[in-house]
Parts: C-alpha cells; sequence; structure tokens
C-alpha cells in the first residue's frame, strides 16, 4: 500500500531557507556590543542621573571630610545605623567606590558619545547644502509664483538673497536649475559643546579630588590661640588620593574678635538667632611676612594663594577647670560644647581630666547661653532649655563620672565623647545622680573627696574649613561653557531654503520656493514671515541684479 503523506523529516526545498538559529556572541562581538551600549547617549543620560541620585546621601548624611563632628553625633545618635553605613561609605561619599565607579563610567559614555558625533558634525560643515527635492511643493512652507525674467537671472538672485541672510548656499551657474542653502549648524554646535562642557566639569572635580584636600579645626578666639597651615594642626583632614604636602601655602592666623549679630525682634520667629557673624583675622602669608587683616564672613572666603580659609560655624566653650581630691589642678581652660540647637545654641560637651588623683574625673553636660525653665500649658515646670543664643545668663549643667575617661594613655579617644562603660556616675547620699548647675564664677565640691568644679567664664570658638582646589577654574570654565551650548542649543534653528527657477511651455518662468525647518518646536508664523520674506526680495529686480551681477 502506498502511504501518501508526506515525510515530516524531510530537509526543506532548495527554494526555501531555514530560519538561522541564534548564535552565542564571540568574545570580541560582547564587547564591541557592550561599548556599543556603553556610549549610548540614553547610558549616559541613565548614569548623569545615577550620579546626581548618588550625590544625594552625601548632602543628607554628614561627611567625614567636611564636619567630622557632626558625624561623630550622628554616630553617636545612630548606634545601630553606624555601622551599616560605614559599610555602605555613606559617610564618605564622594570618595566611595561605587561613586567612583559611576563617575568613571560615565565619563568613558560622554566621551564615547561625543567624539563619533564631532567626526559626523565636521564631516556635515565640510558637505553642501541637499539639493532640492523633487516636489517642492509638497513641503509644509513652500510657494512658487511665475515671472518674465530668465531662469538664470532668478537663480543669481536667489543666491544672493540668501546669502545676505547667513545661509551656507551652493550653486553654480549653468549647472543646476535650483539653489539650495541651509542655516543652523551651531545649533549641533551647541549642543556638543554642552556634553563636552560636562566632560570639563567632571575633570575638573576630579583634578581637585585627586590633587587638593579638606580640612577643619575649631579655634578658640583670641590672640593667645593661633593656627598654621600644616597637617599638625587639623582636627580633621581629608587629602586626595595624589596630595602632595608640599603644595600646602605656609600661612598661619590667630583670630582677634568675633562679632555676633543677634536677631531680638520679639515678632520675628528665629529670635536669638545669630543673625550674621564674623571673625577679624590677622594673618601672614608665610613666616615672617607683615601682619595683614580679613574680616571672615559666610559665603566670603580668605584666599591665599590656591587656598581657600572658610568661616563655618561658631559656638561657646566653658571655661573649666577641676581640681581633684588632692587640691591640685587637673584640668582648666576653655571645652569646646556642640550645637544641638542652631537657633538657641543649647551646647553639648565632655570635659576629661584623666591627671586627677586618686581617680580619674569625667564631667558631661549641657551648657544654656540664656538658661529658662518653661512651663506648659498646666503651668508646671518643663525642661530647662535656653531662651536666646546670645549669652544673657549662661548656665552649664554638669554630671561627673570615675573610672577611665580616655586621653591618658595617647588613645585615639574622642574629646566630645565620654565611654561610660569604663566610668562610674558620681551619686548623692540619696542614690540620685550627682548633677551641678553652674553659672560664671560658681564653684561646687565633688562628693566623696573627690575635688572640685569651678565655672570660671566663657570663650568663643569659630569653626574653620581650609581648602584647596586646584580644578576649580576648570570646573568653572565648564559650566560657563554649558551654559553656552544650551544657549545655542535652544535658540539657534538649523533650517534649509530651496529656490527651483525652470522655463515653461508658455515661455514664462516658474519659480518655487521652499523652507523646511529641521528643529523640533519651532514657530511655524517665523517660518512663514521668512519665506514671505525671501519671496519679497526676489520679486525686487533692479537692485539683487546689480549685486548678482557685481
Amino acid at each position: 500500500m502506498t502511504d501518501l503523506q508526506p515525510d515530516l523529516r524531510q530537509r526543506p526545498s532548495d527554494d526555501r531557507q531555514a530560519t538561522p538559529l541564534p548564535m552565542d556572541l564571540t568574545a570580541r562581538e560582547l564587547a564591541r556590543w557592550s561599548w556599543r551600549q556603553l556610549t549610548s547617549m540614553r547610558t549616559a543620560l541613565v548614569l548623569l542621573l545615577l550620579l546626581a541620585l548618588a550625590a544625594i546621601p552625601g548632602s543628607v548624611i554628614p561627611q567625614e571630610d567636611i564636619d567630622s563632628l557632626k558625624v561623630s553625633q550622628w554616630r553617636d545618635d545612630h548606634p545601630r545605623l553606624a555601622p551599616i553605613w560605614d559599610r555602605l561609605d555613606l559617610f564618605s561619599v564622594y570618595g566611595s567606590v561605587w561613586f567612583s565607579a559611576i563617575y568613571i563610567l560615565l565619563m568613558i559614555s560622554l566621551v564615547g558619545c561625543i567624539v563619533p558625533r564631532l567626526l559626523v558634525y565636521a564631516r556635515a560643515l565640510r558637505a553642501k547644502p541637499p539639493k532640492a527635492p523633487r516636489n517642492l511643493s509638497r513641503l509644509p512652507e513652500s510657494t512658487s509664483y511665475e515671472t518674465d525674467e530668465a531662469p538664470e537671472v532668478v537663480l543669481a538672485r536667489a543666491a544672493a538673497v540668501i546669502r545676505k541672510r547667513r545661509f551656507r548656499v551652493d550653486w553654480t551657474a549653468g549647472a543646476s536649475d535650483s539653489v539650495a542653502a541651509e542655516r543652523g549648524h551651531l545649533r549641533e554646535a551647541g549642543n556638543l559643546l554642552f556634553h563636552l562642557a560636562v566632560i570639563v566639569v567632571l575633570v575638573g572635580v576630579a583634578v581637585g579630588s585627586l590633587f587638593g584636600y579638606k580640612g577643619g579645626v575649631i579655634m578658640f578666639v583670641g590672640k593667645d590661640y593661633g593656627f598654621s597651615n600644616n597637617l599638625t594642626q587639623y582636627d580633621d583632614f581629608a587629602p586626595g588620593s595624589l596630595f602632595d604636602e608640599s603644595v600646602m601655602e605656609p600661612f598661619s592666623f590667630t583670630i582677634d574678635s568675633f562679632d555676633v549679630d543677634w536677631i531680638t525682634d520679639p515678632d520675628s520667629r528665629r529670635v536669638g538667632m545669630a543673625r550674621k557673624f564674623v571673625s577679624h583675622l590677622d594673618y601672614r602669608t608665610e613666616p615672617g611676612a607683615a601682619d595683614q587683616q580679613y574680616d571672615l564672613k559666610v559665603n566670603h572666603p580668605l584666599s591665599i594663594g590656591g587656598t581657600d580659609v572658610f568661616l563655618i560655624g561658631h559656638g561657646y566653650a566653658p571655661v573649666i577647670t577641676i581640681r581633684d581630691g588632692d587640691g591640685n589642678v587637673a584640668q582648666s581652660g576653655p571645652t569646646v560644647f556642640l550645637p544641638t540647637n542652631a537657633q538657641t545654641f543649647e551646647s553639648f560637651g565632655v570635659v576629661k581630666a584623666p591627671d586627677a588623683q586618686p581617680t580619674q574625673i569625667g564631667l558631661e553636660g549641657t551648657f544654656y547661653p540664656t538658661f529658662a525653665m518653661g512651663r506648659d500649658a498646666d503651668g508646671r515646670l518643663t525642661m530647662p532649655s535656653s531662651a536666646f543664643g546670645n549669652a544673657l545668663d549662661p548656665l552649664v549643667s554638669l554630671f561627673a563620672y570615675t573610672g577611665d575617661v580616655g586621653l591618658d594613655d595617647g588613645s585615639s579617644a574622642s574629646v566630645y565623647v565620654l565611654d561610660k562603660a569604663k566610668t562610674t556616675q558620681v551619686m548623692k547620699s540619696d542614690g540620685q545622680p550627682f548633677r551641678m548647675d553652674l553659672r560664671p564664677g560658681d564653684t561646687v565640691t565633688l562628693p566623696d573627696g573627690l575635688g572640685s568644679v569651678t565655672f570660671e567664664g566663657l570663650q568663643r570658638w569659630n569653626k574653620i574649613q581650609i581648602s584647596r582646589t586646584p580644578g576649580k577654574l576648570v570646573a568653572l570654565a565648564g559650566v560657563v561653557l554649558a551654559l553656552l551650548g544650551l544657549l545655542g542649543s535652544l535658540f539657534v534653528r538649523p533650517r534649509r531654503v530651496w529656490v527651483r527657477a525652470r522655463r515653461q511651455d508658455d515661455g514664462s518662468t516658474l519659480v518655487e520656493v521652499a523652507r523646511l525647518d529641521r528643529s523640533s518646536g519651532g514657530d511655524p508664523e517665523t517660518g512663514r514671515d521668512e519665506l514671505a520674506d525671501i519671496v519679497a526680495a526676489l520679486q525686487q529686480h533692479p537692485r539683487e541684479d546689480r549685486e548678482a551681477r557685481a
């Protein structure tokens, strides 16, 4: 019996091609595909967005290289989050591996995008304007009219008229029946300039990060305290990866006085805040140089060579003297208290006396510039606070601790933190914590013969930031170029114009004029007006004829 069913296993006929099976990419093809993806404009935009998002933690979370004091406070206030933040480098965002990776990939992507576009743009500048389409009337902006003039005369006049409007014109007498012209190449130039400027900004920032440095120091006000620009003088210092200590300018300065203008208007919501503050500096640009004066204000840094000195904060330093059980002075002098309230300058601080005998003494507490006890709606006393930032009625409230307060063995224990795990709090006879509320001049004797504490007075301190950023002028130039490029890409309108003149059967000349706006969002009315102006100029015979012949 004959099998009439087709054999499904047989190969397809010769006139039918088999569907090609997908094949794995070779290493070279994979590298080429990866490069194309990385250097696409879409990837560059995504990386730019990621860079902006990655910079957000750097502005929200305190950074080690900007304000190490706030970082230490943040660690104390968030003991559970601090290890996670450390693991993610969120206290040093701009120097982290992941931020640097985004930064480098963005630069590679931008370079890979722009270099081919520069080559295309260079070829476009050398190329002639495209020839006129076969049917100009199909363009959205076109018109025509008839004249008795010869086509060559009309085309010569058209070339002269359009050149006066700063178009690039392509026309040779007797070789073509149309004039082609275009204008607006500066739009693409502005676009390219903007992207090149972004690279310049990135390079400038990178140069500053690699070769520059940034450091901070808290200085007491007065001629007895000074600063010299060397590494041992800084409280915190963040150098770049390629930083060279020899580039540090050998300047020095002291804070002669410090003026604060407080808001005293009772109707203001910011009453009690510092409106403006000025540090009066005496500085020398190098050892042996003459003294110079400068009023250091916020956003008005002192520039010495390539280094800028900024005033970024201020506060109070109570002068506290601790005498031990033997009557000897174990600690005396101003101690920095860090503000916990930016408006009232209520501050927290720690005083340590590691040399006290027979045991070390540590004090921890709060300073109130203008002490006040508030009352709630029921008339009951609330927690103490500071009414104003100005020191009108200063009071310091301290708790005492004994034991290992640190700093006696050269350890790196923070002067702003007291490790209570190694200490014992001093208690009263009734079992309550021993607390001292001191005003200037007050002295309190510690129980159990531990000694005494005296609040001598107040001293002011300033937080000074010193930075050297070699690439800041490069970055500034990049920003200026980016603005210029953005203006060019927004306001320059690329467009083309064609004029065709040909003899008709009846002996007249048909002149067709068309315009094509190549920019999106162009004003149609503006295009029609330009087209009408060109047609009107073409119909003004004598003057244009003389110019064409010339």
